[in-house]
C-alpha cells in the first residue's frame, strides 16, 4: 500500500487538523446552498452510499483511517468482511459491463458509521454546483435525483466547489512532500478498508 504505514500518524496530525477546517467550510458552505433551497437530505432508493466513489486523496485515506480506528474493534472485522464483500461484486459488475450499485462497507442500517470523518465527495453530493477548471472554464452539474425531484425548479444558487479543490490541492501537496510520497491515490472505502 503506501510507504506511510512506515511513519509516525503523529507526524500528520496537523495536517489532518487543517483537513477539518477546510472540511468546517465545506459544511458551511454546502448548508448554506442547502438551506437556500429547502433541501435536507432523508435518503432515497437512489443512494449515494451506493455509489462506487474513488478517493483521490492521501490526505483522506489518512482522515477516514483516523475516523475507523475509532470505530469499536468488535465490528472491525464484519466490515473487513463487507469490504471485501463489496470488492467481489463490484468486480463481478466490472467483468459484465455493468454499474455496481453496492452499499458502502461504512454504512449501517443507513448510517455512515464515521460520518464526522466522511470525505469531501460525500459532504458535497446532492446539490447543483460548479467547478472552475483552468483552461476548461466553469463547468456545472445537476443535484442528485432526488434534488431534483424535490427542489428542480428552484433558481440555481451558487455553489462553487473550486475553492474546496483548491485548498485540498494544497493540503495534499503539503502531506505528500512532508511524507516523501510522490504516489498518485484511487482508492474505494472497500479497498482502504481491507489494507487496514
Amino acid at each position: 500500500m503506501f510507504k506511510i504505514e512506515k511513519l509516525q500518524f503523529n507526524k500528520f496530525i496537523p495536517l489532518l487538523d487543517k483537513l477539518e477546517e477546510i472540511y468546517a467550510y465545506m459544511d458551511e458552505q454546502y448548508n448554506q446552498a442547502a438551506e437556500y433551497y429547502g433541501f435536507k437530505c432523508t435518503g432515497c432508493t437512489d443512494n449515494c452510499c451506493l455509489t462506487h466513489f474513488y478517493h483521490h486523496t492521501l490526505l483522506e485515506y489518512l482522515y477516514i483511517r483516523k475516523g475507523f480506528s475509532k470505530l469499536n474493534t468488535n465490528i472491525k472485522p464484519d466490515l473487513k468482511k463487507k469490504a471485501l464483500n463489496v470488492l467481489r461484486l463490484t468486480e463481478e459488475a466490472d467483468k459484465n459491463k455493468k454499474t455496481a450499485h453496492v452499499m458502502c462497507p461504512l454504512n449501517l442500517d443507513g448510517l455512515c458509521l464515521i460520518y464526522h470523518f466522511r470525505p469531501m465527495i460525500c459532504r458535497l453530493h446532492g446539490i447543483p454546483h460548479e467547478l472552475n477548471r483552468p483552461g476548461r472554464g466553469i463547468t456545472c452539474s445537476p443535484g442528485c435525483d432526488e434534488f431534483a425531484k424535490l427542489c428542480g425548479l428552484k433558481e440555481y444558487f451558487k455553489f462553487d466547489r473550486t475553492p474546496f479543490y483548491i485548498k485540498m490541492a494544497g493540503l495534499e501537496k503539503e502531506l505528500k512532500e512532508t511524507a516523501e510520497i510522490d504516489q498518485k491515490t484511487k482508492m474505494t472505502i472497500a479497498e482502504m478498508i481491507i489494507n487496514w
